[in-house]
């Protein structure tokens, strides 16, 4: 099959599986090798940055998956009658955050830098499937750990986690004395 032909063939493929597809996948069912698979995802990607549009193609780590873009998320909620997502808490927030950055770790790493028990926040995030259970430590009790999941990459739209804002330096950071002592300044008048 000639390049050209390649493309709708990825796309079929990518379509018809609705979940990602791992590149050396794509290779394997198409024949092409890794830099030609990357030249007909570019074509795809170029097709669907169009504005008229409605789909999108998602690089997720080593995996392509098309989707609705973004802006047309209350339509098809509607359409399909999807309940709304529910928003995530702080907590669950600051839980993802913490493990993004940290992966793998435990229920008890989190804990240790929430300062609160996160057991149920972590459970929740599993269920949501932002979360998945990443193995075993070999240390005492062999507690689980915790990863993010391609479905955290999709939720955030992140490629990848390389992809994660850089988290500032130490000197950048506010600590909470600084916090307390400006407070103070600001009821004496300073």
């Amino acid at each position: 099959m000639e390049f050209e032909d390649m493309v709708p063939v990825v796309e079929a493929v990518l379509f018809a599986g609705g979940e990602p597809v791992e590149a050396s996948r794509l290779c394997e069912i198409t024949g092409l090798v890794k830099q030609e698979l990357e030249q007909v995802i570019s074509a795809l990607e170029d097709r669907y940055k169009d504005p008229g549009s409605g789909i999108e193609l998602l690089r997720l780590n080593d995996s392509y998956q098309l989707a609705t873009k973004q802006e047309f998320a209350a339509y098809i909620k509607s359409a399909l009658e999807i309940k709304k997502n529910s928003q995530l808490s702080p907590a669950a927030l600051e839980t993802l955050t913490i493990i993004a950055y940290n992966q793998p770790v435990t229920k008890g790493f989190v804990e240790n830098v929430r300062g609160v028990d996160s057991s149920g926040v972590v459970n929740s995030l599993v269920e949501k499937d932002l979360l998945a259970e990443a193995g075993r430590l070999d240390l005492p009790g062999r507690p689980i750990a915790y990863k993010t999941t391609e479905n955290f990459l999709r939720a955030f739209r992140l490629s990848s986690l390389k992809d994660l804002p850089p988290l500032p330096e130490p000197s950048e950071q506010v600590t909470i004395d600084e916090i307390l002592e400006n407070s103070r300044n600001e009821q004496n008048g300073e």
